[in-house]
């Protein structure tokens, strides 16, 4: 299978759940974005590996992995985000030392991508799951779809399991347009749970 190389296009915090963060991966030839629901921390070890800031007064748990790695001459040479799986992606990363053979290592999603920026690696997925899991960001949609609404009452918001199949793709289409990743996730997974049936 070919690999499709991705790039981090954005770290949001949620409007849906606390700690939590969205990161935002494009792929490099193509519009096809995957939204990635990680928690505060790797999202801060994230920012902070990209910002090139000042290392904290201690080493965080992926520069302690770097430091580890420089003094026994290992290197990462990619992060493959491999599998999604009840809306929980599965990723790897390959790492090897002199004279050894690659070896791939499970991991979080999250931690995953932390070590990349950390060693500057290629972040890569298959095209299975970016047609599961990916959106493209429209903007030409106008429609105002009513789902979850804070000034709605509870008893009278819709589930998504209450939707047609046409309806959640243009709530789908709305939720990227404002740029509400979570949402379109969990609409993304619902219309793939039907087509599995």
């Amino acid at each position: 299978m070919d690999l499709i190389q991705l790039d981090i296009t954005a770290l949001k915090t949620s409007d849906s759940q606390n700690n939590a963060y969205v990161l935002l991966l494009n792929e490099l030839a193509g519009k096809r974005q995957l939204p990635i629901v990680i928690g505060w921390c790797e999202a801060r070890s994230i920012a902070l590996a990209l910002e090139d800031a000042d290392p904290p007064e201690r080493p965080l748990t992926h520069d302690l992995f770097l430091s580890i790695s420089d003094s026994f001459d290992i290197t990462v040479s990619k992060v493959v985000i491999h599998t999604l799986s009840e809306g929980i992606f599965h990723a790897s990363f390959f790492c090897k030392s002199e004279g050894k053979k690659e070896m791939e290592i499970d991991a979080r999603t999250s931690d995953a991508v932390a070590i990349a920026v950390r060693f500057k690696c290629p972040i890569f997925t298959y095209e299975e799951v970016l047609s599961k899991a990916g959106i493209i960001l429209d903007k030409t949609l106008e429609e105002d779809i009513p789902f979850g609404d804070e000034g709605t009452k509870k008893s009278e918001v819709k589930q998504l399991k209450d939707f047609t199949t046409t309806k959640l793709k243009k709530i789908l289409k709305k939720a990227i347009e404002d740029e509400d990743y979570e949402k379109a996730s969990e609409i993304r997974d619902e219309i793939n749970s039907r087509n599995e049936k």
